[in-house]
């Protein structure tokens, strides 16, 4: 059941990220789930690094979706850095 939640909050956070950052990027709906949970990943990982969180700690539904989806801007941001150096030749 655990799965279902990850697709859950990853399409959430994967699709406010992309409409907060109009572009194009890669993939459809399979990648934007993708990136909504590298980025829901990502975030409770730095949350950690910084003590806004402990291990094994659980979020409401939406401090998970906010970290969530400003981890999906943050690579984003990244895949966009790296594309865009790949196109200038």
């Amino acid at each position: 059941m655990e799965i279902f939640w990850w697709i859950f909050v990853g399409l959430i956070a994967g699709a406010l990220g992309k409409f907060i950052m109009p572009g194009r990027d890669p993939g459809g709906f399979v990648v934007t789930i993708l990136i909504g949970i590298a980025g829901a990943v990502l975030a409770g990982y730095v949350s950690q690094m910084i003590g806004l969180s402990e291990p094994g700690e659980t979020a409401t539904l939406w401090k998970t979706i906010v970290g969530a989806t400003m981890g999906s801007i943050v690579l984003l941001i990244i895949y966009r850095l790296i594309m865009s150096g790949r196109t200038r030749h």
